[in-house]
């Protein structure tokens, strides 16, 4: 699902961090080392068919990498 982020992300938890995380193989060999950790999020996205929704997304963070293998996990309204 293609969406667009509108402003800031609130309410942010980490999931997951390190080898806790299932797909930390994956991520070091398509991003590079660095110390992971899957993080979520309640932000207002803007979806390909237009319409704008409050969702929780969830996504894969590295230091000096930033943000990768962001989702959609659920629609909040």
């Amino acid at each position: 699902m293609h969406f667009e982020l509108l402003g800031e992300i609130e309410n942010i938890e980490t999931i997951a961090a390190g080898g806790r995380i299932r797909d930390i193989m994956r991520l070091h060999r398509q991003s590079g080392p660095g110390r992971w950790r899957k993080l979520k999020g309640v932000a207002r996205v803007r979806l390909a068919s237009g319409n704008i929704r409050t969702a929780e997304v969830h996504w894969y963070e590295a230091h000096g990498v930033g943000r990768k293998k962001m989702k959609i996990k659920r629609f909040l309204d």
